[in-house]
């Protein structure tokens, strides 16, 4: 099972105040422990929502909406890509992770969807062109 880990934004990280030196030792150690167990696939830290934009939706319409955000505890500020064998060893991951922004924050867990979550809506041209897509991907790093 794949599972998204989402750091949650804090007052700090949205003001753009820069882990300490202390802080990204321990979460380098801790990325290192996620590689050797095989369950980090992919991991990134993000910039405040100030110089990010949303693009809204509305049937054919398009808008943009430049940052800064409203709503601090429900923006992003980073997140892992882990393959897991269930939500409680992704559970067991996080509790070992170092705080990610020294105060009090929170970090989501999120099933990403596979294709056989889909059933048969996903057809096998769909599967063929989510492979081929993989494997494009996969090429590019």
């Amino acid at each position: 099972m794949r599972v998204l880990v989402i750091v949650k934004a804090t007052q700090s990280s949205e003001a753009g105040i820069l882990p300490s030196q202390q802080l990204l030792t321990d979460m380098g150690r801790y990325n290192e422990e996620l590689v050797k167990a095989g369950i980090m696939l992919a991991g990134e830290g993000l910039h405040p929502s100030s110089k990010g934009a949303r693009v809204h939706f509305s049937g054919h319409n398009r808008s943009v909406i430049d940052g800064p955000f409203a709503e601090t505890k429900e923006l992003v500020a980073g997140f892992w890509i882990w393959q897991v064998r269930s939500l409680d060893e992704a559970i067991e991951w996080v509790k070992r992770c170092p705080n990610p922004h020294e105060e009090a924050c929170d970090i989501e867990i999120r099933p990403l969807f596979e294709a056989e979550d889909f059933g048969e809506e996903f057809t096998p041209e769909l599967r063929e062109q989510e492979n081929r897509l993989r494997e494009q991907i996969g090429q590019n790093f």
